[in-house]
């Protein structure tokens, strides 16, 4: 896995970058086709926003790509907040790539113990018509 980090609108102190890398090593271990993680963070320098710094992040997998973006009160609480966000969804396309293919042999299965294979099912109406002529 390959780790970019970059700032916009201001400095990123190298405290904060070694926490986001540290932070995002873990997302390595439970998601095994990553390819590529993307970190900006940014800071609004607009005082009527109370939640200036933001981070937003963009995880390469060989499937879909994962985005997260949160903001908070200082980056490493932005850093807190997306990590939660990401190991959600990353549970979710977990979940999707191992339980769906289940599923789907599943279905297969009862489909046959009933008596006829999902193909033959839409043919039978079209049968029913042709006895009656």
């Amino acid at each position: 896995m390959r780790l970019q980090v970059k700032a916009h609108h201001g400095h990123l102190p190298s405290a904060t970058r070694a926490y986001a890398e540290k932070r995002l090593a873990k997302l390595d271990k439970r998601l095994h086709d990553l390819t590529l993680v993307e970190v900006t963070f940014s800071q609004e320098h607009n005082p009527s926003i109370a939640k200036d710094h933001s981070a937003e992040a963009v995880l390469y997998t060989k499937g879909p790509r994962i985005v997260a973006r949160e903001s908070a009160e200082s980056y490493e609480a932005a850093i807190d907040q997306l990590m939660k966000k990401l190991e959600r969804q990353v549970e979710r396309y977990r979940d999707k790539r191992t339980h769906e293919p289940r599923r789907q042999a599943s279905r297969r299965k009862e489909a046959t113990q009933a008596g006829l294979p999902e193909e033959l099912d839409a043919e039978s109406p079209a049968d029913e018509g042709r006895a009656a002529d």
